[in-house]
């Protein structure tokens, strides 16, 4: 009986610990607004924190992110191994900062070596509204399922109208294509997507022709979002 009275007694003190933990959240919120103001544009760049140096495709992330960098874009990654690396690497290597989103991670995450400037975050949700919210391209490179998933993340927030409409590429036609295609025989069949959200969507591989699309987007419109997008932004 003891033991069964305890373990209530402990769960009602939870509630009081529970709400403690929003002063956490608001502070992580508020030093990466701080952080992160001065920024803008930038690029976020996604991929398997379990790529080495030598794979191909680490060594296209630094050059992609160089290319990037030398164009004007702040490059922000998740700050650890694998691409992440590469993309902070090859972003330093450039005029515009090299910008890393930490996360605590019981396995795969510790913070690369080519970070201008670093934030760490114990919440994934309030990371997530940093890679958005200064982003004006989302480049995402193989990677499992952390990538799929801010992938996922910013096509919904485009689809729903929740965010402005930026440059989605993916990069690696390879390893990109089967996932298309089962978007467009499967979900496009069944009617739980529509052409449209498609059309959000590009694979590029040539680092050079991924900056050219990103230019190629803001023709005749600034890189900065508009009035009515930066409401949008304010609504993450």
């Amino acid at each position: 009986m003891d033991k069964k009275n305890s373990k209530i007694e402990s769960m009602s003190q939870r509630p009081a610990h529970e709400s403690w933990r929003v002063f956490q959240i608001m502070a992580e919120f508020v030093g990466g607004f701080e952080k992160l103001q001065s920024i803008q544009p930038a690029v976020s760049i996604f991929g398997s924190a379990r790529t080495p140096e030598m794979h191909p495709w680490y060594e296209k992330t630094v050059t992609l992110s160089r290319l990037c960098s030398e164009a004007g874009f702040a490059v922000v990654s998740g700050g650890g191994p694998g691409i992440m690396e590469a993309a902070n690497r090859g972003g330093k290597m450039g005029k515009a900062p090299s910008v890393g989103l930490n996360i605590s991670l019981p396995q795969e995450q510790f913070s690369n070596h080519y970070q201008d400037i670093s934030l760490d975050f114990t919440h994934f949700f309030a990371r997530k509204v940093m890679f958005v919210k200064h982003a004006v391209a989302y480049i995402v490179m193989p990677g499992g399922f952390g990538t799929l998933d801010e992938f996922a993340e910013i096509v919904t927030l485009i689809q729903t109208g929740k965010s402005r409409r930026i440059p989605i590429i993916l990069v690696e036609r390879d390893f990109w294509t089967g996932l298309i295609d089962w978007f467009e025989k499967t979900m496009l069949h069944h009617g739980t997507i529509s052409e449209n959200d498609l059309d959000l969507i590009q694979i590029i591989d040539d680092p050079e022709e991924v900056v050219e699309a990103i230019f190629k987007h803001y023709e005749g419109r600034s890189l900065e979002p508009s009035e009515a997008e930066k409401d949008l932004l304010m609504e993450l």
